[in-house]
């Protein structure tokens, strides 16, 4: 089975690379400019296939990654998520919500080494 990735930036030239990086790596990948309506879809499942992993970006307009997995977290505890930022300060923002945080700039390799760790309990 392959794993499906929700992929939340709001910078559609980041979200594509990424993507791009993740789809050649194998992974079935979703990508959101939006994050309310990524949370609204995810929360009324609307996903073509169930979501193994979310990686988002910390600042969007409208919702913060912060306040996108604090949300995610009252319906889904254990969904591994990422969070890709370019400001370390944030980082306390997801304290006690279970995310691993990676600062930007992150080279291909190391997204795609945090994307195996994070799925290989789940894969």
């Amino acid at each position: 089975m392959t794993p499906t990735l929700l992929l939340i930036d709001d910078n559609a030239i980041q979200a594509a690379t990424r993507q791009t990086i993740l789809r050649r790596a194998g992974y079935f990948v979703i990508a959101a400019l939006n994050p309310q309506r990524a949370l609204d879809q995810f929360q009324r499942n609307e996903y073509p296939e169930e979501i193994n992993l979310v990686i988002t970006d910390h600042f969007m307009p409208g919702m913060t990654g912060a306040e996108f997995v604090r949300e995610l977290r009252r319906t889904h505890p254990k969904l591994p998520i990422m969070v890709i930022s370019g400001m370390d300060e944030v980082e306390t923002e997801y304290d006690g919500m279970n995310v691993l945080f990676r600062l930007k700039p992150l080279l291909p390799e190391d997204l795609l080494n945090c994307v195996r760790s994070l799925l290989s309990p789940n894969t």
